[in-house]
């Protein structure tokens, strides 16, 4: 009985930290100005892109995957425009191999993005990614630079691998903002829609 009060113990004390956690996230204006100061990883979906490869691909869309809509294409322009308005700086940036994540990297005008295949997916779309990936993306996110951010583009499976106590999934071109947790870890300081960067 005395095990079994601790092990209740022990587990409202965890919902305690989890709900500090995610009460110290931050939204709108404050969530800006933190990017603004840099020292964030920003770890994004690419935008929105249909299942299936399109009848007719981009030129350089070779061999043809599936590649960014007009909406996903729209909204990775403005949130460029934003990140520049803004003046949020950006320092490194790696993407998944894939086309649609370069694209998105290209339209939001990411200076000098390179593929990383740790962001690539697994073995079929959609799929679960290996656990060196998952691994690789849980340390990458503890590499904080300083007076900059650093931003990966990828997929949502590699993100809920990675963060599987985060939810909702990833939308679409959805960006999760990483800060220092104090303790030499990570934590979720916001997360923003990227319909939702022209708002700021």
């Amino acid at each position: 009985m005395a095990r079994l009060r601790r092990l209740i113990g022990l587990a409202a004390a965890a919902c305690v930290v989890v709900a500090t956690l995610h009460a110290q996230t931050l939204s709108g204006p404050a969530l800006i100005k933190s990017l603004q100061a840099g020292g964030h990883v920003i770890v994004m979906r690419h935008a929105s892109s249909p299942r299936d490869v399109p009848p007719n691909p981009n030129p350089d869309n070779v061999p043809p995957e599936r590649q960014l809509d007009e909406k996903g294409r729209t909204s990775a322009t403005a949130m460029g425009d934003t990140l520049r308005r803004l003046k949020i700086p950006i320092g490194e940036v790696m993407t998944s191999p894939t086309y649609r994540a370069r694209e998105t990297a290209r339209l939001v005008r990411l200076p000098n993005p390179r593929p990383a295949t740790e962001l690539g997916e697994g073995s079929g779309t959609m799929q679960a990614v290996s656990p060196a990936q998952t691994d690789w993306l849980q340390k990458r996110v503890r590499k904080f630079p300083r007076g900059t951010n650093t931003v990966l583009v990828t997929h949502v499976p590699n993100i809920t691998a990675a963060f599987p106590g985060e939810t909702p999934a990833a939308a679409e071109g959805e960006a999760f903002v990483f800060g220092p947790d104090g303790k030499g870890g990570a934590r979720l300081v916001g997360r923003i829609r990227i319909e939702d960067w022209t708002s700021f």
